[in-house]
């Protein structure tokens, strides 16, 4: 009985991790613009960016080698970052929300909607991780100019 209420609270709880929802902004300022945003609200709030993903570049650098002709984006860049101090208070809460760090935002302007770039981040449960959201959300919010 034991392993099957183990078994179950596991499903459930992975259920609620995986249902996580993307938070975006729209905005029609240059993608440049908003990446430096992007980069300008992390680094401001004294954070360090330990990574930017070119997706986008990559995604078109690829594109013929698995066989597509699809072009997704005409840009597209996701930053990570963590905080030292946010980090270790929602791991203090719980070991297991080491799952979301590094933080990232992306930044996007999608192939078939030139002039109009978007940038976000997923959604984190509610609890501790809504600090994390927080964060995100200023930074994105700065970054589209809201």
């Amino acid at each position: 009985m034991k392993q099957i209420l183990v078994s179950l609270a596991l499903i459930l709880w992975a259920s609620a991790v995986t249902a996580q929802d993307m938070v975006s902004y729209t905005t029609s300022e240059s993608f440049d613009d908003v990446t430096f945003g992007v980069e300008s609200a992390i680094l401001d709030r004294g954070l360090r960016i330990e990574h930017v993903a070119h997706v986008g570049e990559m995604l078109e650098r690829t594109r013929a080698d698995v066989g597509s002709d699809k072009v997704l984006f005409s840009n597209a860049n996701v930053y990570s970052f963590c905080s030292a101090s946010l980090s270790r208070k929602v791991m203090e809460a719980d070991p297991m929300n080491i799952m979301f760090c590094p933080y990232d935002v992306f930044v996007a302007e999608l192939a078939d909607r030139p002039g109009e770039v978007i940038v976000g981040y997923r959604g984190y449960p509610e609890g501790p991780m809504q600090e994390v959201q927080a964060l995100l959300d200023e930074i994105a919010r700065e970054a589209a100019g809201e």
